[in-house]
């Protein structure tokens, strides 16, 4: 049967219908979703594409595409740095991309100091931490971001309060008199106060460790170089960001002392008959009743607009920080403007900032905690009338009265400005030039009352004002030339020139014998009594000129050399060693790229040898005019009968030391780095380093010196050690990621040398315990050839006798023995990250290991004379001890810890677009939620300051007039906090 024209037409027209419909019906539908890393922070830029079609897109700025396509189509996601993944084309899609670890060997930029280097071509030893690593929780000092995250470096906060910094240390220690601190590069800046940039604006911090990559800063690398890099650099793509990040937090003290409580001193007394007991009839906890919960709250709001050629970047963050002391606060209101311009056809970049911080913080008495042990528990806190208690006798004022009756506030300024121009002269031909200008100031107010128990009462009301001001001006230029000379040949070239000066000045005055309390420390001049020393002021200036330059060399991207030399000019070391020389040179080898391998690329992806050796110095901590002759007031006058008046005689107070230099470290360091199925990451260090010439003030004769003492560099000191670094991918599924990261370090020092023909150390001792009960003139350190500095000695105990005397063996010399080094010998970090679904988990701790803590806390109180008059710990009436206090190792204890430092739970909510949010997470965190230790201290983690190797682990209440050391804030919150994140 013929059909005829029109059912021939018809048919083509319902053909072509249904044709059109299947294609529209086909192509009609939308994939939709949200790309994101697995702390589910969204990928911006990640690529979309259908497979088997070119079509495709990028994800916007929170991650999410939407891209047509057929149903049941398969989509590819891929982004760099990261394992791509196909999915079925859906609706509301989210998928988990995570990182390629070899992928990002080749892509992860790092800094190295004037400029920046892929991760696979390092050929020294760097760790590089990124925001998303870093600690998290309530952050006081930005020096906290690195706890337990870098392998051989120790952050040890230097106590609870709000206002406290923390030290650092890399690698042990290189001097017993210098900085022990390592040099702090933000934004290429280097030497900058670490807290004047603000957490939140850190985008990652490469630490460097090994003299190979630290020998480009010369005569301030030997600690190692901290370089921060901050999210000034705004992306050339199209981007427009606005954040807010707030918290609210509580904490209370962790833990305390356990003393007597008075139900436990009556019952003392009643059981010992002791007479003359005075039970003053209230039952007190003189701890807590300084103590209180502590509320603080966190807001940070930050916005960016960037363009191809320009853009900025304005950010502000306000905190308000309690302490767990009452009266004890800390706020702190921060800022920062960036902006950068590109023009001249990109050849040309310039950028300018500015970092401000102000703080004001009311310290405490440190007196306060010595008094809370001294104190009868029965005495009351205040009379029936309202007015506070007290008692007569030394050492036994009333703490709460102490920390009520007086008036201190403390301000700091920190502004931080820079100026950077990047300009490409040809091809692979770069020059930068880098200005900045540091400015600090701090002003301190305190003022004592007429009715003030401590000075107040016998100076007739006593105020003090305090004012100090620092300034850093530098410069730096430098040429770099970067190019591929051949095929597989690369060549970078780097050199320039530098140039620092700084100053430092202050003053400050204290007047007492005030008629009226009206007017505080706000009108010194009200003050009727005064002495000569009640003003003082100082001026000091420094400069550092430096030449530098470094080479790197790549051959086929298996073999790599370094090679950096510095040459560095001081003002503060003698005429003679005015110039210094740092060169190093390091190399890696690729091993897994041979051919040789090809059997393990299954299973191997990476496989890297380095080795790297260098010298570096140490200027930091060494004060100005120390090399020359300086005049002091004698504290006598005379009378000048020309004038007719009595002046000031002024003697020379300092020996002239022409040979003053940096005390220099050389390193050797090996490193294998590794990567393993593309889940398991790591790497691993060997390193000695020898630190000559180290500064000591040692004893001179008199003549031919006309001062008994002189700075010199005499010593040597040697650290050696191990490191490790591990990161593993346990599980990576679509809703599920788990992530382990692991960071161990051991680390062994000796000093081998303390004298020579001019100068010769006899029994040099630290640790000092003057101001302790009986122990006046008395070390607990030594610092001697062939042990660690911080090393203990003294006698032995081995027990109590029947009449409670300490059985005590002095050794076959009768000098003692060695009983530990304070210094902790392994290292630990560990984190733990997941996230399942809109949910995000992170688990954090540390530990030290190894380090002996003098507990001169407890030996203080095991004394049988405090009681019934003042009061001791609970365990010493167990203790069968009926004599006096005397230091042995009796009182230092294994102060070995592993802390729980930080647990996050977060909560992404789902469908915030809807009600005009790009983001919103919640998230709860704990804060030092354990610390598992058999120290019986307050805290095992006991604070060494970044210039004190002569002294270090000792847990005392009372301060040491020598040396500072002790009195610290000593209770440690346990903190609580409730945040949000929100993005629009």
């Amino acid at each position: 049967m013929k059909m005829t024209k029109i059912n021939r037409r018809l048919l083509t027209c319902v053909l072509f219908i249904m044709g059109q419909l299947s294609i529209s019906f086909a192509q009609g539908f939308t994939a939709t979703g949200k790309v994101v890393d697995s702390n589910q922070e969204p990928l911006v830029g990640a690529t979309v594409k259908t497979i088997g079609t070119d079509k495709g897109m990028v994800t916007d700025l929170d991650g999410n595409f939407a891209l047509a396509c057929s149903q049941g189509a398969i989509l590819e996601i891929s982004y760099i740095g990261y394992v791509s993944q196909k999915v079925k084309a859906g609706k509301n899609l989210t998928i988990i991309l995570t990182e390629d670890a070899h992928m990002l060997a080749e892509t992860v930029v790092v800094g190295v100091g004037y400029g920046t280097m892929r991760k696979s071509d390092l050929t020294g030893a760097i760790a590089s931490v990124s925001a998303k690593d870093m600690k998290k929780g309530v952050i006081t000092s930005t020096e906290q971001l690195l706890q337990g995250k870098v392998a051989g470096l120790s952050v040890i906060q230097s106590s609870g309060s709000p206002e406290s910094g923390a030290s650092l240390r890399l690698r042990g220690g290189t001097s017993l008199s210098a900085s022990n601190g390592p040099l702090v590069v933000v934004d290429g800046i280097p030497g900058v106060d670490f807290n004047s940039v603000q957490p939140n604006e850190i985008l990652s911090i490469d630490v460097l460790k090994d003299a190979s990559a630290a020998a480009i800063y010369g005569s301030r690398g030997a600690n190692g170089v901290i370089i921060v890099t901050t999210n000034r650099q705004a992306s050339d793509a199209e981007q427009k960001t606005l954040s807010y990040n707030g918290f609210v937090a509580i904490a209370n003290v962790a833990k305390q002392l356990d003393v007597l409580s008075a139900n436990q001193w009556r019952g003392y007394v009643r059981d010992n008959n002791v007479g003359g007991a005075l039970d003053y009839g209230a039952s007190i906890d003189w701890q807590k009743e300084l103590l209180r919960t502590a509320i603080s709250h966190s807001h940070n709001i930050s916005f960016s607009n960037s363009r191809k050629h320009s853009g900025y970047r304005a950010n502000i963050t306000y905190n308000n920080n309690q302490g767990v002391v009452k009266r004890n606060s800390m706020n702190r209101l921060a800022g920062s403007l960036t902006a950068y311009e590109i023009g001249l056809n990109g050849r040309l970049r310039l950028d300018a900032g500015i970092n401000a911080n102000f703080d004001s913080w009311t310290p405490i008495d440190s007196r306060i905690f010595e008094r809370t042990l001294n104190l009868n528990p029965t005495f009351p806190v205040y009379n029936p009338d309202g007015s506070f208690a007290q008692l007569n006798g030394t050492n036994t004022e009333n703490p709460v009265e102490i920390n009520t009756n007086r008036t201190q506030d403390n301000k700091r300024h920190r502004f931080l400005a820079y100026g950077k121009a990047e300009f490409e002269i040809i091809s692979g031909l770069k020059a930068t030039a880098n200005t900045s200008y540091e400015f600090q100031h701090t002003t301190g107010g305190t003022y004592k009352p007429t009715y003030a128990r401590m000075e107040g009462q016998s100076e007739k009301g006593w105020a003090q004002r305090t004012y100090g001001e620092y300034t850093n001006r530098q410069i730096e230029t430098y040429l770099t030339y970067d190019k591929e000379v051949a095929d597989g040949h690369k060549l970078n070239l780097m050199a320039g020139y530098s140039y620092m000066d700084n100053v430092n000045e202050g003053f400050g005055a204290t007047r007492s014998g005030f008629e009226t309390n009206a007017f505080g420390y706000n009108n010194l001049n009200a003050g009727t009594d005064y002495r000569q020393t009640d003003v003082y002021s100082y001026k000091s200036k420094t400069k550092l000129i430096s030449f530098f330059g470094r080479l790197n060399y790549n051959l086929f991207n298996k073999y790599m050399l370094t090679a950096t030399v510095r040459r560095d000019g001081s003002s503060v070391f003698g005429e003679d060693h005015k110039w210094g020389v740092f060169p190093s040179v390091s190399a890696a080898w690729r091993i897994s790229d041979e051919k040789f391998m090809q059997g393990t690329r299954s299973w191997l992806d990476n496989l890297k040898l380095r080795a790297g050796y260098g010298i570096t110095g140490n200027q930091s901590g060494v004060a100005a005019y120390k090399s020359i002759a300086v005049l002091s007031a004698s504290g006598a006058a005379y009378y000048d009968a020309a004038s007719g008046t009595w002046k000031n005689s002024y003697v020379q107070a300092q020996n002239v030391n022409p040979d003053l230099k940096w005390e220099s470290t050389a390193q050797l360091n090996i490193g294998i780095d590794f990567s393993i199925l593309n889940r398991l990451t790591g790497s691993v260090e060997l390193y000695s380093k020898k630190t000559s010439d180290l500064l000591w003030t040692y004893p001179v004769p008199q003549p031919p010196y006309i001062v008994g003492t002189m700075l010199a560099n005499v010593g040597d000191m040697q650290n050696k050690g191990v490191e490790l670094t591990l990161g593993y991918n346990i599980i990576r599924q679509k809703d599920f990621t788990l992530d382990a990261n692991l960071s161990f370090s051991y680390n062994q020092q000796e000093i081998t040398k303390l004298s020579n023909d001019t100068y010769e150390a006899v029994g040099l001792q630290a640790g000092s315990l003057h101001g302790l009960r009986g122990m006046s003139n008395l070390y607990s350190q030594v610092i001697k050839e062939g042990y660690s500095a911080g090393t203990f000695w003294g006698p032995k105990c081995s027990g109590i006798d029947a009449d409670g005397n300490y059985i005590l063996d002095y050794g076959p010399d009768g000098n003692g023995y060695d009983l530990g080094s304070a210094q902790p010998k392994y290292n630990l970090g560990i984190s733990l990250s997941a996230t399942y679904k809109d949910f995000d988990f992170n688990v954090a701790g540390y530990g030290m290991f190894g380090q002996k803590v003098l507990n001169a806390t407890r030996m203080e109180l095991f004394d049988s004379s405090r009681l019934p008059a003042q009061n001791t710990l609970d365990d010493f009436l167990s203790s069968g001890i009926k004599a006096d206090p005397v230091f042995s190792d009796y009182f230092i204890e294994n102060a070995s810890f592993f802390r729980l430092q930080s647990v996050t739970l977060g909560y992404t909510l789902p469908g915030t677009k809807k009600i005009g949010f790009n983001r919103i997470r919640l998230y709860l965190t704990g804060e030092n939620l354990f610390c598992i230790t058999g120290y019986k201290g307050t805290d095992p983690e006991v604070y060494i300051p970044d210039n004190v190797l002569n002294g270090p682990g000792i847990d005392r209440l009372i301060t040491d007039s020598d040396t500072g050391n002790g009195a610290t804030y000593s209770p440690r919150p346990r903190t609580f906090s409730l945040g949000i994140n929100l993005s629009f």
